[in-house]
């Protein structure tokens, strides 16, 4: 008990440091844990109280993931989704997936990294865009709708590998099933659910945790990982109120998914022979791959490399998912790598969010390009 009240009250103090630094606070949330756990000064170790915080804050990760899932605004700006997410997929999946390999990890372990590798980090991005005041620029939509491609193409994953050893036609049956009912239950139940979410007493809060909690318990006796039937109540439940849902399940998510980064950390090893040679590469390599990727979409989606600037800027940085999929399927040298990553990228990638509007007008100035290429894309 005294390990998860430590680990909690460094949440709170990481906590409050960063946002008044206005710093991503993923990257100390793990240095802390690291810090806190075997690799630093061995305080805390990873107990059953703080597995269960830490799977908390996964599962609600995850519904909010659902939640946001509109698949009516996905189809009505189908195209700018398809050719920004196709171009960031390609480049960052197979980039990662090929410095992963040739560091010598399996197939496997190489789609682990490549995934967590290619996924940036949502809040990051969405936060560094409404911090630097960027969500009027145009660039910005095409961030979004990267943000939203790469949640579709982690569900995708999620669906393949947690599949295993089960016969891929009874496993899609059993998730089309799941669907059918939980949608049918948003449908049919939609006035009483929206009914429930305007009580100003405490059973919104109740109903949603219980939903999640109940929904994610369940799946072990119909062999469907929690992960997919948390995110496919979130899609559900999206088609009723899921503004109010989010409202509710937040305090949830944020206080465990905390808990979940610092406990992440604990559990890092950093002893071992790790290579920081290969860490530091596959980190860069993180940085260099998004900003190509960012340049392609620029080129292709506002017709301007300097728009391309602005994409990376604000993608660089990994943080939930990649994590979520470390936690998930990675070995320990896997989860290391990946954690190193997203403690690199995320910190960069605070800076570049920053300054990348900076870097971009400097590059417009006469004399630095071809006055063909010299517009900005705004």
């Amino acid at each position: 008990m005294e390990s998860i009240v430590l680990a909690l009250f460094v949440c709170l103090v990481l906590a409050i440091i960063t946002k008044y630094l206005s710093i991503p606070p993923i990257p100390f949330y793990i240095i802390g844990g690291v810090l806190l756990g075997k690799s630093g000064f061995g305080l805390v170790t990873s107990d059953e109280i703080g597995h269960f915080f830490s799977q908390m804050g996964l599962i609600f990760l995850l519904f909010f993931m659902g939640l946001e899932l509109k698949l009516e605004r996905i189809a009505a700006n189908r195209s700018a989704v398809l050719t920004s997410g196709i171009i960031d997929l390609n480049v960052n999946m197979l980039i990662g997936f090929v410095a992963a390999y040739l560091f010598g990890f399996s197939l496997i372990e190489s789609a682990v990294i490549a995934s967590a590798f290619y996924i940036s980090s949502t809040a990051m991005a969405i936060t560094s865009l409404v911090e630097n005041r960027k969500l009027m620029m145009r660039e910005a939509e095409t961030v979004i709708w990267l943000m939203v491609f790469e949640d579709l193409v982690l569900i995708i994953f999620l669906a393949i590998i947690s599949a295993g050893d089960q016969d891929p036609l009874l496993f899609l049956l059993k998730i089309a099933g799941v669907l059918a009912i939980l949608y049918a239950i948003a449908h049919y139940g939609k006035e009483f659910l929206i009914g429930l979410l305007d009580r100003s007493d405490e059973l919104p809060l109740l109903f949603t945790f219980a939903a999640v909690l109940t929904t994610a318990s369940f799946s072990m006796y119909i062999g469907v990982p929690e992960t997919m039937m948390v995110i496919a109540l979130g899609a559900a439940l999206a088609t009723t109120d899921p503004d109010a849902f989010e409202q509710h399940a937040r305090p949830f998510k944020d206080v465990f998914l905390v808990v979940f980064f610092v406990f992440f950390g604990i559990t890092i090893n950093l002893g071992g022979g790790i290579d920081m040679v290969m860490i530091l590469t596959i980190s860069l390599l993180a940085i260099v791959s998004k900003f190509i990727s960012g340049i392609l979409t620029g080129i292709f989606i506002h017709e301007s490399a300097l728009a391309g600037i602005e994409i990376w800027g604000n993608t660089i940085g990994r943080g939930e998912f990649s994590i979520a999929l470390a936690a998930l399927y990675g070995s320990p040298l896997v989860a290391t790598v990946i954690a190193a990553m997203v403690i690199v990228t995320s910190i960069v990638g605070a800076f570049t969010a920053k300054y990348c509007t900076g870097l971009r007008k400097w590059m417009a100035m006469p004399g630095r390009r071809p006055p063909h290429h010299a517009h900005t894309g705004r």
